[in-house]
């Protein structure tokens, strides 16, 4: 089952219920108001399908606006976490590569805060690069969603933006290169846990399109990682709480050569198999 947050014609927000090219409103109630509350009860899936009126009619997702998939859920990532992004990062950093190269191998993962709701960019809404970087990239990743208990009950695409030249310069400038308006695409709704494959078999894409030509593409799978998700939860939970439930982005293992840089007006491309495609346009505002 996948749940989405929509823009019904008439401007309300809804939670959709998703099958196939097709969605429908669910009739949220006061127990149920929000895809929160849902994602909160003892069994999502139930809960979306006790709100599914009969004759609820379905709409076509090519004439259906979606919207990142969280209400209030705090966005945060882990780093290193594939072999090919320890290498990117020493490479990037040499002063801190050693420290890359530690947390790889080391019990405890490197974890960050990476946005809040308003820096989100859902399906189709423009994903940002900093004014103030030269060199940016797409981080295509697999965000695991956790509810208030910090139990695993969903998944979606996410695109950790970042500023390669910014954390280069110095990693104590991660926030900046990591945290900003649009720094995070999310999208383009939550596969319900029981409903993804498994984890050996999530393959992750990347395309980036500049006009008409394909600048980058790459893929990886889930099965690359070096830690489990549950290892990731369990750290990330560790003195920390969260009762809105959070989304935590699981780290790339597709990393653009050092060559290249997004430009305003490519459209980023993440598919991860069992959620579907999250495709961004990517802008940068003037310099201040």
């Amino acid at each position: 089952m996948q749940l989405a947050r929509i823009r019904q014609t008439d401007g309300q927000e809804a939670v959709g219920l998703v099958e196939g090219s097709s969605v429908a409103a669910l009739a949220l109630t006061p127990e149920f108001p929000t895809l929160t509350a849902i994602l909160e009860s003892t069994d999502p899936a139930a809960t979306a399908r006790s709100l599914l009126n009969k004759g609820t009619r379905y709409l076509g997702l090519d004439t259906t606006t979606l919207l990142a998939p969280i209400d209030q859920h705090e966005v945060w990532a882990a780093g290193v976490t594939y072999r090919r992004s320890q290498t990117a990062r020493m490479e990037e950093s040499q002063g801190a590569a050693v420290f890359y190269d530690q947390v790889y191998e080391a019990p405890r993962p490197e974890l960050f805060f990476k946005a809040t709701p308003g820096r989100v960019a859902g399906p189709g809404q423009p994903v940002r690069i900093r004014s103030d970087a030269q060199w940016n990239v797409p981080e295509p990743e697999l965000a695991v969603v956790l509810n208030s208990r910090l139990e695993i009950v969903g998944y979606t695409i996410g695109n950790d933006m970042s500023s390669r030249d910014i954390e280069g310069e110095n990693p104590l400038y991660l926030p900046q290169a990591k945290v900003y308006d649009a720094c995070c695409g999310l999208g383009p709704w939550i596969t319900l846990a029981d409903a993804m494959p498994a984890r050996e078999q999530m393959k992750i894409e990347l395309v980036v399109q500049r006009g008409n030509a394909v600048v980058f593409q790459g893929e990886t799978s889930a099965a690359q990682m070096a830690r489990s998700f549950e290892d990731l939860v369990g750290w990330l939970g560790r003195d920390n709480s969260f009762p809105q439930g959070v989304v935590l982005l699981t780290g790339t293992g597709i990393v653009p050569p050092d060559d290249f840089t997004l430009a305003a007006g490519d459209e980023v491309r993440i598919s991860i198999a069992g959620i579907g495609t999250l495709a961004n346009p990517v802008e940068q505002r003037s310099t201040h």
